[in-house]
């Protein structure tokens, strides 16, 4: 059950302001300022509240809000991951429709794909680890192992080939 709170908003109207919309407002700050040159005060006004009380609810700072943007974008890849991997046998389809997933990403949310490739996830985390090293990617490489093993993809070190997939999403990232 998504929480909500009333607030003032700056034509003194009641607005009732979730959880969501906090972090719907922050991730397109996040992402076309980067979270260093966002404040709290950017995503009260991009609210169109008038005190930070309703983004206070929720979350005490903005680094908590990016932690859990962080957070849930990397398990909602991870579980789309899951699906893709249980609807398709082989690994070869698993990674077509893994690259399908997130050119999707990039049409219908380019703002998640910005935040979770571009935005410098060293500024809000206490111990960020590599995107390589998340679930989601992990999944991914053992994907590739998976098709190595079964023969389907020519065998290469699954690191690599999980690093190449990477990178060659970003750079096509970059050009959409």
């Amino acid at each position: 059950m998504e929480q909500e709170l009333e607030l003032t908003s700056e034509n003194t109207q009641k607005k009732t302001v979730s959880q969501d919309e906090v972090l719907q407002a922050a991730l397109k700050l996040f992402a076309e300022k980067g979270y260093f040159n966002t404040s709290l005060t950017d995503i009260k006004s991009a609210l169109g509240i008038k005190t930070n009380s309703g983004i206070n609810q929720f979350f005490k700072t903005k680094q908590a809000i990016a932690q859990t943007l962080h957070e849930n974008i990397l398990d909602s890849l991870s579980i789309s991951i899951d699906d893709i991997r249980r609807r398709n046998r082989k690994a070869a389809e698993q990674l077509r429709e893994i690259v399908d997933l997130l050119f999707r990403l990039t049409d219908d949310a380019p703002e998640v794909v910005q935040f979770l490739l571009f935005v410098n996830s060293d500024e809000f985390l206490s111990e960020p680890k590599p995107l390589i090293e998340t679930a989601a990617f992990v999944k991914i490489k053992r994907i590739f192992q998976n098709g190595v093993k079964d023969g389907e993809i020519k065998a290469i070190d699954p690191l690599l080939a999980t690093l190449t997939f990477l990178a060659s999403s970003t750079i096509l990232w970059k050009w959409c």
